[in-house]
């Protein structure tokens, strides 16, 4: 049986699951945040019950936020015991305080922003250590693996690009911050960007910002249907019930909803169960005269309900059953909570208690319950698994003992007094008169034109409003002095001069207080500054002003980041369902291959999300100046300081710049060096160059002159060669002159000796025959011979001159 607890209206917690699932247990649910909200006065003034003081209090801070609040006030203020007839002004309030609303929400929602996701879990951490580990292996082992890349061509570097790798610890944990991300990382945030794109939460933020800024509370839903996947919704602030909480951000509340005003025929369409018997019935209980008001605080559509949608959190226990198989093994089995068995040796009972959520939906001033089921789909994070995430994000920056309080409601006491001194100040300027003058008429009898015509008042006004002269006597008729010597004089009325200066003042004071109060001083609300002021002092005026409502950002930027968890969180509900699963795919862009394929396994990690926020213009004029500093004097290059705006960050951002200033500086000296090695190498080689030609040069003289040389040997060489033919020739020809010398002297001695032979032989022969005939004559004894010749000797007139040399 359900039991109340006495100290609350709420039912009991410490109760079975079977019985918290019940509809009995969430109509108690349901009457006790109507009762909690609702219960007080409900005539239709709409005062007497949390709920509408709420409703009516954010109502009238919207009326001053658009300048559209009563008047009544106001005519209550100038009125004389509620008389008006003597009155004629302009009631219309004026809108200083929407001027202020949207400095401040336009500023805030100019802040640019990107969403990152980290990966988290155990699997991605370790395949970041291990290429954080592989880089600084590389680092430490370069000059080893570029000797072995130089000498055996193997590449054993780890990283792509062995020329960018950082130098330092501190290089590298830039380069892990700027340049490493893994491909789940960039997934999940494709995946959440887009989701916040197809809800349009662009505009959803905007009013987010409105509300914080106006009613100081701002709230906004994240839902998951099979139908249109993760859904982020507006929630209006007015609409609200939520449990008691001290926190601004609304994290230890346990019921959270909101009222919603539902068409009969929307109500069907969400609750098919309900019969023709309980529509008639619900018929009955509008509930818009008692709970909800529209623009002029009546809400005239009798076709709507109004329905409590909202979220209740409970623990719920599992229980397990630890059973030992025959095998050793022990099998866990599913238990109820009121499982409580004796002890037993053979099994053991292990529990443990989570958090979860109950959805409901009542009408209010309706007992019935419209729903009560457990929520499908809670998102639990991933560290806590016992801990559930409400649906609704809530936050109210400036809360205390759920009191809040917001910029508009810190101002419009100082707008009322705008608004009544410049009801003042149009009392005052009604009742002013122009100045007039003064005709004295007794004196102007007593002027006489010339003319035969006296003169009279119209004549002298004429004259006077047309030439500003006017004519008088100083004597008057009877020759006595004339008192109305000036006929005509000028009246000064200046007694509403010094009300509207007065007036003017006030106004300023009151618009100064706004400012005072609110922060959002000239520098920031777009009224002129002082022209004496330093363009300095300016700026920090401004920063001082962004520092009065940074808590609005702040809050803002809360809001988003929460949305984007709870998002992180969902996306794994999508991805178990097809149509949703293929949905989401199909919402990336199909070239980025490696996102397509890590959507796979966006369910496997835990990811961390935060919101890098674009720097303020102060410090994104600081670093502009060091990076304009930095190129000027050549410290970076044009690619670098692109690169380094790029980076929102901004403590990384200045780091990289000290980091890329450094390694232009290596570059500079590497390329510094290079080019004296350059230009040495380009000396020697001038040299050697020049030296190789006074070289050629000198083979070609010396080539030139062997040449010559080679010539003239080959010419003296010609020549000798001529020369010796001619005398081989000579020679010859002498040799065969003396051949045929030595011939015809050999002929000759020949001859002489053939013819001394000859002789020889002729006196032997005459010898012998004279030896022959002396012996003849010997033996014969006859008479001596003579042996000279007769005369027949003689040649015939030839001598032997002739023979001799020619």
């Amino acid at each position: 049986m359900i039991y109340t607890n006495t100290n609350s209206s709420f039912p009991s917690q410490v109760v079975p699951d079977e019985e918290k699932q019940s509809y009995e247990y969430g109509a108690l649910v349901g009457k006790a945040i109507e009762n909690e909200w609702f219960r007080g006065d409900r005539v239709g003034s709409g005062v007497g019950n949390r709920w509408g003081s709420n409703w009516q209090n954010f109502h009238n801070l919207r009326l001053y936020a658009r300048g559209e609040q009563s008047t009544q006030k106001y005519k209550d203020e100038m009125s004389i015991n509620g008389d008006l007839s003597y009155l004629n002004l302009d009631w219309k309030p004026i809108p200083v305080i929407p001027k202020f609303v949207d400095i401040v929400v336009n500023g805030i929602s100019s802040k640019n922003y990107e969403i990152k996701a980290y990966a988290q879990d155990p699997e991605a951490t370790k395949a970041k250590t291990m290429y954080a580990e592989g880089i600084l292996r590389d680092m430490m082992a370069k000059d080893l693996l570029n000797d072995i890349q130089s000498k055996l061509g193997a590449n054993l570097y780890n990283t792509v690009d062995p020329s960018n790798l950082p130098e330092t610890k501190e290089e590298l944990e830039i380069h892990l911050q700027l340049d490493y991300k893994q491909a789940v990382e960039i997934a999940e945030e494709e995946v959440i960007n887009q989701i916040l794109d197809r809800n349009r939460y662009t505009l959803i933020n905007r009013r987010l910002n409105y509300d914080l800024t106006v009613l100081g509370i701002a709230s906004v839903k994240t839902n998951w249907n099979k139908a249109n996947g993760v859904t982020v919704e507006y929630v209006d602030p007015a609409n609200l019930v939520y449990s008691y909480t001290e926190d601004p951000n609304f994290e230890d509340i346990y019921y959270v909803g909101e009222v919603k005003s539902v068409a009969l025929e929307e109500l069907k369409k969400q609750f098919p169960n309900l019969t023709d018997d309980d529509l008639k019935e619900i018929e009955k209980y509008p509930g818009n005269a008692n709970y909800t008001r529209n623009y002029y605080g009546q809400d005239s559509n009798d076709n709507t309900v109004q329905v409590l949608y909202f979220e209740y959190k409970t623990y719920s226990n599992q229980v397990f059953k630890i059973k030992q198989t025959e095998q050793g093994l022990e099998k866990a089995l599913e238990k109820p909570d009121t499982f409580n068995p004796p002890e037993n040796d053979s099994f053991t009972k292990v529990s443990r208690s989570i958090e979860v959520l109950y959805s409901g939906a009542k009408i209010l001033g309706f007992e019935k319950m419209l729903k009560w089921e457990l929520a499908e789909n809670m998102t639990r994070p991933f560290a806590d698994t016992t801990r559930v995430e409400m649906n609704y994000t809530i936050c109210a920056p400036r809360m205390y003992k759920g009191r809040i309080e917001s910029i508009v409601s810190r101002i419009t006491t100082f707008a009322d007094m705008i608004q009544l001194t410049h009801l003042k100040l149009q009392q005052v300027l009604s009742r002013m008169v122009p100045d007039g003058v003064f005709v004295d008429v007794d004196g102007l009898a007593e002027v006489d034109l010339g003319n035969g015509t006296n003169y009279n008042a119209a004549e002298a006004l004429n004259m006077y409003f047309q030439t500003g002269s006017i004519v008088g006597r100083s004597m008057s008729q009877d020759g006595g002095m004339n008192p109305g010597k000036v006929p005509i004089q000028e009246l000064q009325t200046s007694s509403g001069n010094a009300k509207i200066s007065s007036l003017i003042s006030t106004y300023q004071y009151y618009l100064q207080m706004i400012r005072d109060v609110t922060g959002l001083n000239e520098a920031r609300d777009g009224s002129t500054p002082d022209r004496d002021a330093l363009v300095g002092l300016q700026k920090m005026a401004a920063a001082n002003s962004n520092t009065a409502t940074r808590h609005i950002l702040q809050s803002s930027l809360f809001l988003t980041l929460r949305i984007c968890e709870n998002i992180a969180l969902r996306i794994n509900d999508s991805l178990n369902y097809p149509l949703t699963k293929q949905s989401l795919i199909e919402s990336i862009s199909i070239s980025n291959v490696e996102t397509l394929k890590e959507i796979e396994n966006l369910n496997l990690h835990d990811f961390g999300i935060y919101l890098e926020l674009e720097p303020e213009d102060e410090d994104k004029a600081q670093l502009e100046q060091n990076i304009q500093v930095a190129l000027q004097s050549g410290g970076i290059d044009l690619e670098d300081a692109i690169d380094i705006r790029q980076i929102k960050n901004l403590k990384l951002a200045n780091q990289s710049l000290k980091y890329k200033r450094k390694k232009k500086l290596e570059r500079d000296q590497a390329n510094q060096q290079a080019n004296i090695q350059a230009q040495g190498q380009a000396n020697a080689q001038a040299s050697e160059a020049a030296a190789m030609a006074e070289v050629q040069k000198q083979q070609a003289l010396a080539q030139t002159e062997i040449q010559i040389e080679q010539a003239k040997s080959q010419f003296k060489i010609q020549q000798i060669q001529q020369e010796a033919e001619i005398k081989k020739q000579l020679m010859a020809q002498e040799f065969q002159y003396s051949m045929q010398l030595a011939q015809a002297q050999l002929g000759v001695a020949q001859q002489k000796q053939t013819q001394a032979e000859d002789r020889k032989d002729q006196r032997t022969k005459i010898q012998a025959t004279q030896q022959s005939e002396l012996i003849d004559q010997r033996k014969n004894n006859s008479l001596p011979k003579d042996f000279e010749s007769s005369g027949n000797d003689v040649f015939g007139g030839m001598g032997l001159d002739q023979f001799g040399p020619r």
